[in-house]
């Protein structure tokens, strides 16, 4: 695959002629403009290894652009905050699949990271909101991916690639999002019990977190449905609280069924949070160490990585492969 694998660079029909991308491009300069990180947030700064210092910091242009409620799509910079984003998309009953996540945190930084937030378990992967990716490429060029409808585009999906890249492969300017209705009920609740045996008795809960100790339940839906399903876990001694918890920093991926089995004693309660069905771990997790990475895996990375970047000049010192997975896992 290493002598198939052609440079990557933008179609002419991919080039984007907005003023305001331009802008964003012309900060972020060509390949004799040096190295350059985008900074939004902040929420996740740490996450995929630091910041190399010498990095030029910049930041991504930021507001809706467009938004069609009757196509469940918008369009946003990535410089947007989810709160602002949210604001916009409340009056028409409609949300992205970004809940659970820091207000401050900007749309682009969370999808860079590929952070799917506490709901993944009823919302999907974050990879499968994005939907269009405007990009600017190691050369200075804004580079369109995807396509701006939920219709599948033909040909090969970069908009996934980009998502939890960090930033190494493609600075985001500007995206285009899947929204979805906002449910007419929801309600959190968190209690002592059994999380294995909690989620085999609720239907299709949308997050389900555990610490060792504590189980927080997320539902939503319609107002009786989510009735009954409350009514259930209460009945397993879980009560209402504002929110999910805070989760720890670092985050690992494991085989979900092994979440099922996991008997942990006291002295590893709370140093870490993991979502039940869905196998990602926030913190600690007791009894292992981070998981060596597939040598076939990394080699791919790295090999993408220098066809999309030979400069090493977009976010230096990030490095999607440095959060630890399994290969049975993702990040």
């Amino acid at each position: 695959m290493s002598a198939a694998l052609a440079p990557v660079g933008p179609l002419p029909d991919r080039v984007v002629r907005d003023p305001v991308l331009l802008a964003f491009a012309d900060q972020v300069g060509g390949q004799d403009a040096g190295p350059v990180a985008v900074q939004g947030g902040r929420t996740q700064w740490n996450l995929g290894g630091t910041a190399d210092p010498a990095a030029r910091l910049i930041r991504a242009p930021s507001g809706v652009v467009a938004f069609e409620p009757a196509e469940m799509t918008v369009q946003v910079r990535a410089g947007t905050t989810l709160d602002e984003l949210d604001a916009v998309l409340a009056p028409a009953g409609q949300r992205v699949a970004l809940q659970g996540l820091p207000a401050e945190a900007t749309v682009g930084g969370v999808l860079s990271v590929g952070l799917s937030g506490p709901m993944r378990l009823g919302h999907g992967p974050i990879r499968d909101t994005l939907l269009q990716a405007r990009y600017v490429s190691a050369e200075g060029l804004l580079v369109t991916a995807g396509g701006p409808t939920v219709k599948n585009v033909t040909g090969f999906d970069l908009c996934r690639v980009l998502v939890g890249s960090y930033g190494t492969l493609g600075l985001l300017a500007e995206v285009t999002l899947r929204t979805r209705p906002r449910p007419q009920a929801s309600v959190w609740l968190a209690g002592r019990a059994d999380p294995a045996d909690l989620f085999d008795r609720l239907y299709r809960p949308v997050s389900m977190l555990w610490n060792g100790a504590e189980v927080w339940l997320y539902l939503e839906g319609y107002p009786d449905d989510v009735a009954a399903q409350a009514a259930l876990a209460e009945s397993a001694g879980l009560s209402l609280v504002p929110g999910p918890p805070r989760f720890p920093a670092g985050r690992r991926s494991v085989p979900p069924a092994t979440l099922r089995h996991v008997r942990l004693d006291p002295a590893h309660q709370g140093h870490f949070v993991a979502e039940m069905g869905v196998g990602v771990v926030h913190g600690e997790w007791p009894g292992a160490s981070p998981a060596a990475a597939d040598t076939a895996v990394v080699a791919l990375n790295r090999q993408i990585k220098q066809l999309f970047d030979p400069y090493g000049r977009l976010n230096p010192g990030r490095d999607p492969m440095s959060v630890p997975t399994t290969r049975t896992g993702q990040p």
